[in-house]
């Protein structure tokens, strides 16, 4: 620890001033560098949008293009100042925002070499995240993680019912397929789970319909039952939910830029610096 103070100490003070602008937003810079980026992503996103409309490529398809060129040039210079402004850059550029930061200005240079491939930069949009942390509404950081937690802490539950519900899937599917037949549209077995997935799930597209009593029965059966699942998944994230708040700070690591760090934290929890 007392090693990651000490390197946080000698930094250039152009360093740090340069962290604080880009990776918080304690200060109208930071506030007002994370506003621009923003705009810039929301602009750059209505014109990959606007593009794919036909009319409107024919017409401003250059213009269309020079922005989006300019944005990328401009993201690209971000990038870089980004892996400037941390101690650790490669630790940085193999974090989720890292390679959102990367391939959001990859696919611009790619469609050099594969036409078409600019299309991919609607990517940009996942960048709007950071809108959390330029108002500083830590508690949707907070949200955001622990909804993570729960989802992680009940995933073995989830799989087991998933699991139940295949089976459960299966054995209708199967049964529908015997008792309905080929001459009503169960065709086979994966057809007819496939209807038993759709029923179950009460979206009920209607493209195929059991004609018989006893397939009626079995499909009203099977309706029932997909409406008394559909708590199951919810209560079990919803417990983990209870188990797993939390408070989270909204601060980013100077070293390795790292997010979601706990409300008290000193240390960064992924590389060891100080916050």
């Amino acid at each position: 620890m007392r090693t990651s103070t000490l390197a946080r100490a000698e930094r250039p003070r152009w360093r740090r001033r340069l962290h604080e602008v880009i990776f918080e937003a304690d200060t109208p810079a930071g506030r007002g560098f994370d506003v621009g980026l923003l705009i810039a992503i929301l602009v750059s996103v209505v014109a990959v949008m606007l593009e794919s409309v036909a009319d409107i490529r024919r017409e401003y398809g250059t213009a269309l293009r020079a922005v989006e060129w300019v944005i990328t040039v401009a993201f690209t210079l971000e990038y870089g100042l980004r892996l400037l402004a941390v101690d650790h850059p490669w630790r940085y550029a193999r974090s989720f925002f890292g390679l959102v930061d990367l391939l959001a200005v990859a696919p611009t240079y790619l469609a050099l070499i594969v036409p078409g491939a600019h299309t991919l930069m609607v990517i940009r949009a996942i960048r709007l995240l950071r809108v959390f942390r330029i108002f500083k509404l830590a508690r949707f950081l907070g949200e955001a993680r622990l909804l993570s937690t729960a989802l992680q802490a009940s995933r073995r539950k989830i799989t087991v019912f998933l699991g139940g519900i295949v089976t459960v899937v299966v054995i209708v599917g199967t049964l529908m397929y015997v008792i309905e037949g080929e001459a009503n549209g169960f065709t086979s077995i994966p057809t007819s789970m496939y209807w038993a997935v759709v029923t179950m799930t009460t979206v009920g597209y209607g493209d195929i319909a059991p004609r018989t009593t006893l397939g009626q029965c079995l499909a009203a059966l099977l309706m029932i039952l997909g409406y008394g699942i559909i708590a199951v998944p919810t209560g079990i994230v919803t417990v983990e939910l209870a188990q797993a708040s939390r408070t989270v700070s909204g601060q980013a690591c100077p070293a390795c830029g790292a997010e979601g760090h706990d409300g008290d934290a000193t240390h960064c929890k992924y590389c060891g610096a100080t916050l």
